[in-house]
Parts: C-alpha cells; sequence; structure tokens
C-alpha cells in the first residue's frame, strides 16, 4: 500500500479536482494558472476575463474599457463591501459609460441564460502574496477567469481537519483578505464531511453540511454542488446581503430555503391553484426564503406580469427587523422599474391595493383590520404570509381573503395549527391543495440532523446557593399573615 494513501491530495484534493472536471470545470495546472495571473500576487486569469468582456458585451466594450472594469474589480476594498461590489459586477448590475453613445451600459462578466458562453475553470495550490503574508487554497474554481469558490481539504484521519481548515479559512480572510475578495464561497472536506459557507460570513452556525440523498458519496456530493448551473444560479439568486444593526451582513440561502423559494414560485405560476403552505422549522431562515421568493415573482415579468407581492407579517418589532432587510435586499429591484412600498398603516395599505399597485407591498396582518371587499381583484396579486398559523385564523384572515379575493396566498410558518375555534387550521387554509397538507417542509429532526437546532444545555443550582426551606417558609406565613 502506497505510503500517502490517507494523505489529504491523494484521497481528497485530487478526487475533488477530478470530480469537478467530470462535472464540466476545465482543470488549469498550478503553473499555468500563475501564469495566467500573471504571478502569485494576480487575482483573476487576465487575458481570459478582457476578452469574454469583450465577447459578452461585444456591441460596445472596448479592449480599453475592458481594462477599465478589470482595474475597478481590483481595486475594491478588501472587505465585505468589496466583496458585495464583486458580486454586483458578476449580476451585471454595474456600468461604464461609453462615450461613443453618450450613456451608461450594464456590464455582463458573466452569461446566466446560457452557460456554454462561460469558461469554467478550476486550479490546485493557489498560492497568493500581498507582500506581507503568503497563504495558499487547495482548490480554487473560476468563471471567465474571477475567482468564485476556494476549498479547502483535508485527509480524513485527522479528527481535527474540519476545524482547522475553518481555522485556515479565517487566516486567509485575516492575513489576504485580497485572496477571498472576489470568491463568493468556500468550501471545507474531508471526504466523510463537507461543509460550505459564504466569504465573509465564518460563524460556524452559518456554515453548512452540504446534502445528497447517499450521506456518503463524496463523488456526489462534489458533483451536486459544482454543477455549473448550480454555481451560476447561486451567484445569481442564492447569495445575500442585507444590513443588521447598521453592519454589513453576507447570507446564502440553505437547500431546504432555495427548494422552499422555487416550489413557491411554481405554486404563484400555476393557475389552477391558489394557496400553499411552507412548513419550516423555527430558526430555519423563513424571512430570508420568503423575501427571495418575493423577489423571484417580481424579476420574471415574463411568467407574472407587472405582478403585485405582498409580505405580510404580524408582530411590530420583526416589521422593523424586515423592512432593513427588504430594502437591502430587494433595493436593486428599484432600478428595474419595480416599486417597493412600506404600508404602515390601514389607509396607505387600501390606498395602495385600491390605485392598483404593482410591485412589493411590506406590511402586517393587522392593516387588513377592516378591510374593504375586492381591493385588487386581479389574479396576479401574491401573498406571502409569515407566522401564518396565528395570521389568517380569525376576522384578520377573513378580511385578508376579502380584500384579495383572487390572490395567492402562501403561508409560512414554524408551527401548524391542526385546528382552532374557527374550524380553518393551517392545513386547512394552506395546505388544502396539497397531498400532505404542505408545499414544502422543513422538519426539526433535519434541522437537529444539520445541527442548526441544539440540545439545550443546562445546570442546576449549586445548593449553596438555595434558600432554605425554613426561610422560604417563614417568608410565605409573614405575607399570608399567618402565625
Amino acid at each position: 500500500m502506497p505510503a500517502n494513501l490517507g494523505t489529504e491530495a491523494v484521497t481528497v484534493q485530487h478526487p475533488l479536482t477530478r470530480y469537478a472536471r467530470d462535472a464540466g470545470w476545465t482543470i488549469v495546472s498550478q503553473g499555468d494558472a500563475t501564469t495566467f495571473r500573471r504571478g502569485e500576487s494576480g487575482l483573476f486569469f487576465y487575458d481570459l476575463l478582457k476578452q469574454k468582456l469583450q465577447e459578452l458585451n461585444s456591441d460596445f466594450i472596448t479592449p480599453e474599457l475592458a481594462d477599465g472594469v478589470i482595474h475597478q474589480l481590483e481595486s475594491v476594498r478588501n472587505n465585505i463591501e468589496g466583496n458585495s461590489e464583486v458580486l454586483a459586477w458578476m449580476r451585471g448590475e454595474r456600468s461604464v459609460y461609453v462615450e461613443s453613445e453618450k450613456r451608461q451600459r450594464n456590464v455582463k462578466l458573466i452569461e446566466f441564460g446560457d452557460s456554454t458562453q462561460n469558461e469554467f475553470h478550476v486550479t490546485e495550490e493557489w498560492q497568493y502574496t500581498n507582500g506581507s503574508h503568503t497563504n495558499r487554497a487547495d482548490d480554487v474554481f473560476l468563471i471567465n477567469g474571477i475567482p468564485v469558490a476556494v476549498v479547502e481539504c483535508k485527509s480524513a484521519k485527522k479528527h481535527t481537519g474540519m476545524e482547522d481548515a475553518l481555522i485556515q479559512i479565517r487566516r486567509y480572510h485575516k492575513e489576504t483578505p485580497e485572496m477571498v475578495t472576489l470568491p463568493q464561497v468556500f468550501d471545507f472536506t474531508q471526504i466523510v464531511e463537507f461543509f460550505y459557507g459564504v466569504t465573509w460570513n465564518l460563524d460556524r452556525k452559518n456554515i453548512f453540511p452540504w446534502k445528497h440523498l447517499d450521506k456518503s458519496n463524496y463523488e456526489e456530493k462534489v458533483k451536486t454542488f459544482f454543477a455549473p448551473l448550480r454555481i451560476l444560479e447561486m451567484l445569481k439568486e442564492w447569495i445575500l446581503f442585507y444590513v443588521k444593526d447598521d453592519e454589513l451582513r453576507k447570507s446564502i440561502l440553505r437547500q431546504h430555503q432555495t427548494r422552499a423559494a422555487v416550489k413557491v414560485m411554481a405554486r404563484c405560476a400555476d393557475e389552477t391553484k391558489k394557496t400553499g403552505l411552507v412548513w419550516h422549522t423555527q430558526g430555519s431562515g423563513k424571512t430570508f426564503t420568503m423575501i427571495t421568493a418575493a423577489r423571484l415573482i417580481l424579476e420574471r415579468q415574463d411568467i407574472f406580469g407587472k405582478a403585485t407581492v405582498v409580505l405580510v407579517i404580524d408582530r411590530n418589532e420583526l416589521e422593523g427587523q424586515l423592512v432593513g432587510w427588504v430594502d437591502r435586499l430587494l433595493g436593486e429591484l428599484q432600478t428595474k422599474d419595480i416599486k417597493i412600498e412600506h404600508a404602515n398603516s390601514k389607509a396607505r395599505l387600501r390606498e395602495l391595493l385600491k390605485a392598483d399597485f404593482r410591485g412589493l407591498i411590506v406590511t402586517m396582518i393587522h392593516k387588513f383590520d377592516d378591510a374593504d371587499k375586492n381591493l385588487s381583484p386581479r389574479t396576479n396579486v401574491y401573498c406571502l404570509i409569515d407566522e401564518a398559523h396565528r395570521s389568517t385564523g380569525g376576522d384578520l384572515g377573513t378580511f385578508l381573503m376579502a380584500a384579495l379575493p383572487k390572490a395567492t396566498l402562501i403561508g409560512f410558518t414554524g408551527t401548524p395549527i391542526d385546528q382552532t375555534a374557527y374550524g380553518k387550521g393551517t392545513f386547512k387554509v394552506f395546505g388544502k391543495e396539497d397531498d400532505h397538507g404542505y408545499l414544502d417542509k422543513y422538519s426539526i429532526q433535519e434541522s437537529v440532523e444539520d445541527k442548526t437546532t441544539l440540545k439545550l444545555r443546562y445546570t442546576h443550582a449549586p445548593n449553596e446557593i438555595c434558600l432554605p426551606e425554613e426561610l422560604l417558609e417563614g417568608s410565605r406565613r409573614q405575607i399570608e399573615g399567618v402565625p
């Protein structure tokens, strides 16, 4: 048996690279990759990126403009703000001024509609130096010469391999942040386990196992995660930047969230069905799922036309939180002629619906109290209702349904109710058109398996701080006036 059979390179890294090749990525040797980068301080495959910029924007990008775009990408700040800016460029949300046309034109770096127009590369031992520090990633994945994913591999024999891999990823962010300003995701694996997360979010609770039906099939985990079409979809749809506590944050939708968002969009496109229930356990990211589903519906005007999406919430404290996320997550829709309104009063909600408002409305279930019938009788109105188990069981739900009689109603809940005093449980209201009573389900058992839900740990108070029973009894007698 070869002495190096158990090493990470032979058993983990090289197979990962080969599986990626089989999935559709072209392997580039370490030497060629360094040449294409113009040295170890290079960030891109420069010539390829310039070529693809001109090919994908052939009607206006000159070689000089292409160089300018690359320079702008190189010049972003090496932090989460710069990482967000890079993703905006990847998604075609940034523009250059075209002198010959006297106007701004959005630039396409990646073709999301036709994957065959992109170049997919993977290379091993990506060493980067910024003059102060040098680090080396086991694998880097690139689309059109732009790094999009960084991978760390560890030997399955190493018991602390996954912890060590995360320590390395954190070191990259600290010592060579340039190395992780462009990539949007990272992975680490030692065959048995395969984890993924987003760059610039290194909390352990935000790093997730990649799930496949065959939990022990390393090859299929690699191939399904790095399937080119899935990576393109991930870059375009599933990575989120938002502001919380005045700080820019980053997240990625997990498999149950992307699955549910796609199902919600499909249900809303189904003219024969008008309800659906998303039953995801508490703490599984329902808010992000709702927001993403809303964005997908509003963007697909070829399917939904100029639609109205109503995000319905039922807690005062959540309204402020959700509105802040909406402003960041859906703000780019405003540049696509999609409007966003916050209906903070009953009068404002009625006004928007009566005026046939098209776009996103964020409101609370209580704003439908005493609402008139048929405020918006259109069919392309879609209500996504948070905490649906308690939002629509009584009069408020009745007012909502009367105001939007032809709307599609999608309920989101972590704790559905079978019955209520009105005989209208969560399943009866939202799940009546699905065989199992729900459109999608993510159970607490799955959450425990994914280590999203953890065991509650507690300790009893030590005896020395417990009050003596006679003292408690004496206090009770004194309070009650008993001699």
